[in-house]
């Protein structure tokens, strides 16, 4: 085994280690949150990000962020979010930027009048600042970690580092997971997201980096598993994500994780050449066994619950009038203040006091393309064109970043059920802009 590889088993069983350890002494997790801070910015400014290593370091943030949410360990609410603007504004101190990524200035500067209109349209008792924060930290995080990233080269093999600085924090989350509840059959009675599966934090964002770690973990077996031992790591692991996915009852992150796998597995069978094609309609029918097993050992454990809540049923198997657990309201008004609203929107974070005069509903949203139509109007409605529209342009002329399109399905999926309250979909949206070459070509076999 490659010193490499033993590094990365290593770096595997001491974040398993640190998922033990905070489950045992929770006030370690401020510690670690400071730590990674520290280090983040010590090592950003020692190696001046000659290697790209603010991209290493923010993916490690994205990745930890559920894990330190809930266990209480964020020194900030929207650590995750800074950190990485603040990572990535140092990275462009030192190694600058595109002048072609204008247009995620443009997207930037698209927010402003929304803002201002906030500062004025918001109730007197409302706290301005952490209504705007809390809404804008999302596109705003999206737009710094767009402008490092637009065009910049980086190495496929440099991409496969981004993918394992991924990986490891979600180890010590799943662990963690894990010693929360044990047995799954003790926790399941009905089939609303479950809490108690999901550490005794928010399932939807529990979902969302579960689902996350299904498609890390995926790329990892096939591109970074050279030897038999890391295959068997990776795979399994692959497994056990799908299933903690699962059994949180939220379905949004599972969703994604499908989607992201299949997008990968097209865009590796139709750019491979024909004697690589076979080895991946391979991968594909293991790959759907594989699901088909762990559904069935999760449909198992939870009493065949799991079925009734993807058949969207509850319990005794009656038909849920809603197919979106309720979303529908919140969709539905936000789409009315944008009609009602076209050209600025409501203003940030005004949507939601709208929504509680109107319907009697006091909820954030869940859907960011909806909130960005409500609170920023057409301005809104640009922004989300140059979001959608610049990757896709920039993968026909690159195709060398196979992962793109599962990055943008992260973004895309991901905002529709959970919008921005994680740093996640900012930073892995911004991973479908980079312009990625190949020293060798990937492979999918051991070497």
């Amino acid at each position: 085994m490659k010193k490499e590889e033993l590094s990365y088993v290593y770096l595997v069983l001491f974040h398993a280690f640190m998922g033990v350890l905070i489950f045992a002494l929770p006030f370690l997790s401020k510690i670690y949150t400071l730590g990674i801070l520290v280090f983040g910015v010590f090592y950003i400014v020692k190696t001046k990000n000659k290697n790209n290593e603010v991209l290493m370091l923010s993916a490690y943030i994205v990745s930890v962020e559920v894990l330190l949410r809930m266990t209480d360990g964020m020194i900030l609410n929207e650590f995750g979010k800074y950190s990485v603007m603040f990572f990535m504004f140092l990275g462009l101190i030192y190694s600058g930027f595109s002048k072609n990524a204008l247009m995620y200035w443009i997207f930037l500067v698209l927010l402003v009048p929304s803002i201002v209109l906030s500062t004025v349209s918001l109730n007197f008792d409302t706290d301005i600042r952490k209504a705007i924060a809390f809404n804008i930290s999302g596109p705003v995080c999206l737009g710094i970690s767009a402008i490092y990233c637009f065009q910049r080269k980086i190495t496929f093999d440099r991409l496969k580092g981004v993918i394992s600085a991924f990986s490891l924090p979600l180890i010590s989350i799943v662990v963690y997971l894990y010693l929360y509840t044990p047995s799954v059959k003790d926790v399941v009675t009905g089939t609303q997201s479950n809490f108690e599966t999901s550490g005794g934090f928010g399932p939807n964002q529990v979902s969302t980096i579960l689902g996350l770690g299904i498609f890390v973990f995926f790329v990892q077996l096939l591109l970074n598993s050279k030897n038999t031992l890391l295959q068997l790591l990776n795979g399994g692991l692959v497994l056990v994500f799908a299933f903690r996915g699962i059994v949180t009852f939220s379905r949004g992150g599972v969703f994604t994780a499908i989607v992201m796998i299949i997008l990968f597995m097209a865009v590796l069978y139709f750019q491979a050449n024909f004697n690589t094609k076979p080895k991946i309609g391979l991968i594909i029918i293991l790959a759907l066994v594989a699901g088909l097993g762990v559904w069935g050992y999760s449909s198992i454990q939870t009493g065949g619950l799991i079925d009734k809540r993807y058949a969207n049923e509850d319990a005794l198997g009656r038909k849920k009038q809603s197919q979106l657990s309720g979303r529908e309201v919140l969709i539905a008004s936000e789409f009315q203040m944008f009609l009602d609203n076209p050209f600025l929107g409501v203003g940030v974070g005004k949507n939601k006091e709208l929504r509680k005069q109107q319907t009697g509903i006091d909820l954030a949203t869940h859907n960011e393309i909806t909130r960005m139509l409500a609170e920023h109007g057409s301005l809104g409605l640009i922004d989300l064109m140059i979001l959608f529209f610049t990757p896709l342009f920039l993968f026909v002329n690159n195709r060398q970043n196979l992962l793109a399109l599962s990055f943008l399905a992260f973004w895309l999926f991901t905002i529709n059920h959970a919008a921005m309250r994680l740093a996640a979909p900012a930073f892995v949206y911004a991973l479908s802009l980079l312009k990625v070459y190949t020293i060798e070509e990937p492979t999918l076999h051991r070497e």
